[in-house]
């Protein structure tokens, strides 16, 4: 979401990653909690234990917040949501979706997931903690005191009305059910989160003002994650309307331009990518894709090397990652096209025979007249109204 992201384990059967910025927040997470939370708690305690604390609370944090994505995707996986996995990142961590619920029943019982499950880590928290009063040493009872008001807090944060928090997507279940339109629920919602955003941007504008200069970035960061989120989820809302229904046969253009498996490199540019402008060409015999050959392949030759090798050796075999079938959804085309990075697929029949190629560009033309004709059609109905 932020920067680049590492497979750090599986769990149940869900990629856990973490991205680059989660280190900045883990690293403020263990300084604070070792300088700050701990000292005030108990000013009895050494220095090297307070950062003993301070890491044991981190860890204890991101389990916990593992946790609370994981019955989010463990209840999508229940109603047959595919997830992509579960990432860790500045603000948090998001189990990712590659489609919206099926119905408000499933939208609501996956949101309410999460801050029911860090409730149930803070009640067990302050569980064991009442249970071993008087036995369990002093270092270890901070940092369960710690994990259980943390979880309790994130709960109560995350139910807050503002899309898509889970609030805000239980919020948006209950539009949804009431209406039966996901897109104005969607809308609704995201306005509510936005205007959420908005309120947490001037809140850190007016700490930095107190004299909470940290406190009040970190709180204006958040509105504008909130903001942009929002905004971001009702605009995927109308892309998967606008496409739904539509095969990739629609879109991809017919006698793709291919190219031989021992054309060299310095031809493949000079004939090809300076010719076409694209950035990814296929490789085909007998009519069936081999592989294909991407721009990004050439600049890991040096430009004096480009007439000793030849396609074939840069080339990446076909996959479900650069290949889609003529009679897909074109939103799964470019939901693929968004998760690698690739601007432009080949489009296969069922015999595997290279019939077209589909590219983001015509994709975004067709959304991008749709959704006008579609805004003209709801003003001027509003007009007559």
């Amino acid at each position: 979401m932020f920067g680049t992201r590492f497979t750090l384990f599986k769990l149940l059967g869900f990629e856990v990653r973490i991205d680059t910025s989660w280190i900045i927040i883990a690293l403020l997470i263990v300084w604070s909690l070792a300088q700050g939370v701990f000292p005030l708690y108990d000013r009895t305690l050494s220095p090297s234990t307070y950062w003993v604390l301070g890491v044991l609370g981190a860890i204890g944090l991101f389990g916990s917040i593992i946790f609370h994505e994981l019955c989010h995707s463990l209840v999508a996986r229940r109603f047959g949501l595919p997830m992509k996995g579960i990432t860790l990142f500045i603000f948090g961590g998001v189990a990712e979706m590659d489609d919206e619920p099926a119905s408000p029943r499933a939208e609501f019982l996956m949101a309410i997931a999460g801050p029911l499950a860090s409730i149930g880590v803070g009640a067990l928290c302050f569980a064991l903690l009442s249970f071993t009063r008087g036995i369990l040493a002093r270092p270890p009872s901070l940092v369960l005191s710690y994990l259980g008001t943390i979880n309790l807090i994130l709960a109560g944060f995350n139910l807050l009305p503002a899309f898509p928090l889970d609030g805000g997507r239980v919020f948006r279940s209950v539009l949804w059910r009431w209406k039966g339109n996901l897109r104005w629920a969607t809308k609704v919602a995201s306005g509510v989160g936005s205007a959420f955003g908005l309120f947490l941007i001037f809140l850190g504008v007016f700490s930095v003002l107190g004299g909470g200069l940290i406190g009040g970035i970190w709180w204006a960061l958040i509105g504008l994650f909130l903001r942009s989120a929002s905004k971001m989820s009702y605009q995927n809302v109308l892309v998967r309307d606008a496409l739904e229904g539509e095969s990739v046969r629609r879109f991809m253009k017919e006698e793709p331009v291919t190219v031989a498996a021992d054309t060299t490199v310095d031809h493949l540019v000079e004939d090809f990518i300076y010719k076409y402008h694209y950035k990814m060409f296929p490789v085909v015999k007998d009519s069936k894709p081999l592989s294909c050959v991407n721009i990004n392949d050439v600049r890991n030759i040096p430009r004096e090397e480009w007439n000793h090798h030849t396609v074939d050796e840069l080339a990446k075999p076909c996959s479900t990652d650069n290949t889609i079938s003529i009679d897909e959804d074109a939103l799964k085309a470019l939901s693929l096209m968004n998760r690698t990075g690739s601007s432009r697929l080949m489009v296969v029949d069922h015999g595997g025979r290279l019939v077209g190629m589909v590219a983001m560009r015509d994709l975004m033309r067709f959304l991008a007249l749709k959704l006008d004709l579609e805004e003209e059609s709801v003003s001027k109905d509003n007009r007559n109204e």
